[in-house]
């Protein structure tokens, strides 16, 4: 049917609770961190979805899925880094927040790919991961992180200079 391996369900489905987390951080905390449960579920379960993709070789062997995956993983620790080092806004602060964002778009590249190359069955969207017609969305996403980074930087900057 969709030709995806046992562990490319768990690893679909861990990522999938992966962006919820997110997003539910983001509306309900307006920021993606370690201090709220959707934060912590989202970093957790993006971390399951980074080492998971560590072990698929659908394309081959060790490719750009892959690094990726590791790329991801050391912006999550960037990510940790800096809200650890982050007391009342400044530089790392805003590296968190945008990093945190970056991982939530991470999660875009591979599931646009992935799901497009696949659906609608039979006849595809997508021929392959190396379709031009995947830069479109993938772009779209990448747009609206920038957005989203801008509007977290911002909202950072005007929390750090409000009075306490």
């Amino acid at each position: 049917m969709l030709n995806i391996t046992p562990l490319g369900w768990i690893h679909t489905i861990l990522g999938l609770i992966a962006v919820v987390a997110g997003f539910a951080a983001l509306i309900g905390h307006r920021q993606i961190d370690m201090a709220s449960r959707p934060g912590r579920m989202f970093f957790w379960f993006t971390v399951a979805t980074a080492v998971t993709g560590l072990f698929i070789f659908r394309h081959g062997g060790f490719g750009v899925p892959h690094v990726l995956s590791l790329l991801t993983l050391a912006v999550l620790a960037l990510a940790w880094f800096g809200e650890r080092r982050s007391a009342g806004g400044g530089f790392w602060r805003h590296v968190a927040v945008v990093s945190y964002l970056l991982a939530l778009f991470f999660h875009f590249i591979p599931g646009f790919t992935e799901t497009l190359i696949r659906v609608p069955i039979g006849s595809p969207w997508a021929s392959g991961i190396e379709d031009p017609r995947l830069k479109h969305p993938i772009g779209a996403a990448f747009v609206v992180f920038l957005i989203g980074a801008v509007w977290q930087v911002l909202r950072v900057r005007r929390m750090s200079r409000a009075p306490s």
